[in-house]
């Protein structure tokens, strides 16, 4: 009858604790701390402090019992130690321990209880290690919690005096004590869990939002980071994360700011705070708490604190990710993941724009180095033939002469991106206009041409495949030979082909063909073929035949979309 009326007594003490257990869950500050990977030796002592205190509640809340106290004191100091290791159980236990044993409130138990508070902590935080990566910690609390209440109950005895009622007290709080405790412990644990269970949730849809910006922000990052670029990235941001502004910055001023005090904090503005110029130095993010150290020069403005973390091009600080809320010490740990996780994104997207960038120039460059290739390869050539014509074909002269101006003018002014097949074909005609003058009925050329196709390619794509069958297929063949131009559609893809009948290409030749510098004569089959993978990928390489009997024969797949 003793022992179930201790039980019940218990148990009303324990839901106290509960009760304070449930409050404390809701604190901002107290669920920062919990949610954090790494804690640190400051939040140990918090921890530690807030579980000692406790535990003290539970010595305060005791049932008194045979000249001693049956209390909840464990709970507090266990919870403790199971959330934040070895350190925190014995701080709290020596919070608990020493308060019950130096406070005078009675009972021959006064030492033995304190220190089996101690190594209850001991315990806990020996737990810690081989719970903390585990689902479902309140069932192993419950297990702990019986443990280290055994634990306490032979530390009595081995200590109390005198012995008999330290064996008639044990006989009577054992159950109680070890059942009701255990059960607060496994309770308080699990209201703990619940906070994790929240966190989780939010960072999973933190995560979500993450990809969302992610994915509505990549058409505007790789065109580089400017004003325009980051005005579209922070309003996106400021449509789909709860919070009071978003800034972007460069290396030395703001290129966007969008919400609370975008009527000061203007793009275009120097970076004032000195936070902010710290984390361009550093590259390491940084959270500001507090108006002061936002450094606003508007004194009416209302954000409070922020994160900021550094945007990077390769190692190298190129600007910074601002995250603004207008409530001081309210940057937590879901926050600070996503701006860092942002900040990863758009930086690879600035490296990926610059990676851009260089490619077409490099494009450019190329393209400019075949036509001054191209151009000076005709021009002595081309002179001569005009020449021998002007003594018998005045007429044929001027015509030659107005497609070789034709060529280079072409050739000249043809730095755009995309063409449409009909201003390629311009510029083959203008070049076979002069070549067929060169060779006269040793050239033939065919256009077999599907009509209704329309789609644009890189410039100077068909010519130098043209100029190759010429010069090195049908030139050497006495008897001269054909060039067919063909263009159809092969499913998703525009399909160009440029056939000759002329001296065809040698195995060993054609195994060197494409490699970088082997043979002089193939530049322009290898630049063609380079630019075709840079812009449309490794499935759109040339492909060529060729049977040294029969000819050759180059296809170009071109995408419809292109």
């Amino acid at each position: 009858m003793i022992i179930a009326e201790m039980i019940l007594a218990l148990i009303n003490k324990l839901g106290i604790i509960i009760i304070l257990a449930i409050g404390i869950s809701r604190i901002g500050i107290f669920k920062k701390v919990i949610t954090k990977k790494e804690i640190t030796l400051t939040d140990k002592i918090f921890l530690s402090i807030v579980f000692g205190a406790i535990g003290i509640m539970g010595t305060y809340s005791s049932v008194p019992i045979y000249g001693a106290l049956a209390n909840t004191r464990v709970v507090g100091v266990m919870v403790g130690s199971l959330l934040g290791g070895p350190l925190v159980g014995v701080i709290a236990g020596l919070i608990a321990g020493g308060h019950r044993y130096l406070i005078d409130i009675g009972g021959f138990t006064a030492l033995s209880c304190g220190i089996s508070t101690i190594v209850e902590g001991l315990i806990g935080g020996y737990a810690y290690y081989h719970i903390k990566n585990k689902s479902n910690k309140w069932q192993y609390a419950f297990f702990i919690g019986v443990f280290a209440e055994i634990a306490q109950m032979i530390i009595i005895l081995a200590l109390a005096r005198p012995f008999q009622d330290a064996l008639n007290l044990v006989k009577i709080i054992l159950l109680p004590m070890v059942l009701v405790n255990s059960l607060g412990i496994a309770i308080f644990i699990g209201i703990i869990e619940n906070i994790y269970s929240e966190y989780e949730r939010i960072a999973a849809g933190q995560a979500n939002k993450a990809l969302k910006i992610a994915n509505l922000t990549l058409p505007h990052l790789r065109k580089g980071l400017n004003y325009e670029v980051a005005q579209k990235v922070v309003d996106i941001i400021y449509a789909t994360v709860d919070v009071a502004a978003i800034a972007i910055t460069d290396s030395k001023e703001i290129l966007a700011h969008r919400g609370v005090g975008e009527d000061h904090h203007r793009a275009g503005f120097e970076i004032q705070t000195e936070i902010t110029k710290r984390v361009i130095q550093t590259g390491k993010h940084t959270i500001i708490n507090s108006k002061k150290d936002i450094q606003c020069i508007d004194e009416k403005c209302s954000l409070r604190s922020a994160i900021v973390v550094p945007l990077k091009e390769h190692e190298t600080v190129v600007g910074t990710l601002k995250l603004y809320k207008k409530d001081e010490n309210s940057i937590t740990s879901v926050d600070v993941e996503l701006a860092l996780g942002l900040a990863q994104l758009f930086s690879t997207q600035i490296e990926l724009s610059k990676l851009d960038y260089q490619k077409k120039l490099l494009v450019e460059a190329e393209l400019k180095t075949l036509q001054a290739q191209i151009n000076p390869h005709f021009l002595f050539n081309a002179i001569n033939t005009i020449i021998s014509f002007m003594t018998f074909d005045v007429e044929k002269s001027k015509t030659l002469l107005i497609s070789l101006a034709d060529l280079f003018r072409k050739s000249l002014r043809n730095n755009q991106e995309l063409v449409d097949i009909k201003t390629e074909l311009e510029h083959i005609a203008s070049y076979l206009e002069i070549e067929k003058a060169r060779f006269g009925d040793k050239l033939h050329v065919n256009y077999e041409l599907q009509e209704d196709l329309a789609f644009k390619f890189p410039p100077l794509i068909l010519q130098p495949i043209v100029e190759n069958a010429v010069i090195h297929g049908i030139l050497p063949k006495k008897q001269g030979g054909s060039v067919t131009i063909r263009s159809s559609k092969a499913d998703k893809d525009v399909l160009l082909e440029v056939i000759d009948d002329g001296v065809g290409i040698d195995l060993i030749t054609m195994d060197k063909l494409m490699v970088e510098d082997a043979d002089a004569k193939s530049v322009g089959l290898q630049n063609v073929n380079k630019r075709l993978i840079n812009l449309y990928g490794e499935d759109y390489r040339l492909n060529i035949t060729s049977d040294t009997s029969r000819g050759t024969r180059v296809q170009i797949k071109i995408p419809c979309h292109a």
